[in-house]
């Protein structure tokens, strides 16, 4: 099987290029210069040239508070360009894989969201991922749009990463207590889009693998709590480890809103597609253990 998929440093593309061999799959990056979702017109042909089996939608504009500010940008990048790689995509009859997140949600449910819950995002980039979930949709039946949410990996900026180094530089960090969601590998986001991808090339009309499907690591963690099991497993391994003091949204306030709530429900991944994620504390060790090793 042969993916082409936007973003070549993005914590979701590098996973997909380190796990693509293990499920048999060449995989083909394409980015800037040649490729730029607020431009993406100029890449398509490229993208055909490849001749790919299917087309993974992974690049995004993800600044979220920026976007407060930069509206148009956002809306260039998670909605046109998507909108262009669907449409180019059932151009090529082959299925897209649109990568989308948590903040498409209001997080006013007080459990776990689920496919069918309506959507109401609090700010500009949630609204942007919203507009491209439903460009896609529009541009072609043959599509997965996977929501995923609070991704870390060994790779680029995240969570995981910053606890780890300013832990190293502070004795105690001030972490927000009261958002809740599912901390997410990049490499366990990797491994589920690759088999999606391959039951939507292996069973093209079946509908009910097509829509929209949660993914995220099980168990749910505030930020808090997720610090504090960074910390938990650092400390243990030799590492850097820190105190976490757990305040408010109000004490930490950003540009753009955020959900209280940001946890999905996986359901219909585990059923339709026989995707199960692993629980989000054994991912965070084996990131961890990376991290720290010598080679690292």
């Amino acid at each position: 099987m042969r993916i082409v998929v936007t973003g070549k440093t993005g914590q979701v593309a590098t996973a997909l290029a380190e796990r693509a061999a293990e499920h048999g799959v060449t995989l083909i990056t394409v980015g800037r210069p040649e490729f730029d979702l607020v431009d993406p017109q100029k890449g398509l042909d490229a993208i055909a040239a490849a001749k790919p089996d299917a087309i993974v939608s992974a690049a995004a504009y993800t600044a979220v508070d920026k976007a407060e500010s930069d509206a148009k940008t956002a809306e260039a990048a998670n909605a046109k360009g998507p909108e262009a790689l669907a449409k180019l995509a059932a151009s090529l009859a082959v299925p897209i894989v649109h990568l989308s997140t948590d903040y498409v949600f209001d997080g006013a449910k007080p459990t776990a969201y689920v496919e069918e819950d309506n959507t109401n995002p609090l700010g500009v980039y949630g609204q942007s991922k919203l507009a491209g979930e439903r460009a896609v949709a529009a541009a072609t039946r043959n599509h997965a749009i996977l929501r995923t949410a609070w991704v870390y990996s060994p790779f680029g900026a995240n969570f995981l990463k910053t606890m780890l180094r300013v832990g190293a530089e502070v004795a105690e960090l001030r972490v927000v207590a009261d958002q809740i969601g599912n901390p997410t590998s990049a490499l366990d986001i990797a491994d589920a889009v690759l088999t999606v991808t391959r039951n939507l090339r292996d069973w093209p009309n079946d509908e009910e693998l097509r829509g929209v499907f949660h993914m995220t690591g099980s168990g749910e963690a505030s930020w808090a709590d997720f610090a504090e099991g960074i910390f938990a497993v650092s400390g243990s391994l030799g590492g850097p480890s820190a105190t976490v003091a757990r305040i408010t949204t109000v004490e930490y306030p950003t540009p753009a809103k955020r959900p209280a709530n940001s946890r999905l429900s996986c359901d219909k991944l585990n059923r339709l597609h026989h995707v199960t994620m692993p629980d989000w504390q054994s991912s965070t060790h084996t990131t961890i253990a990376r991290l720290l090793s010598p080679r690292a």
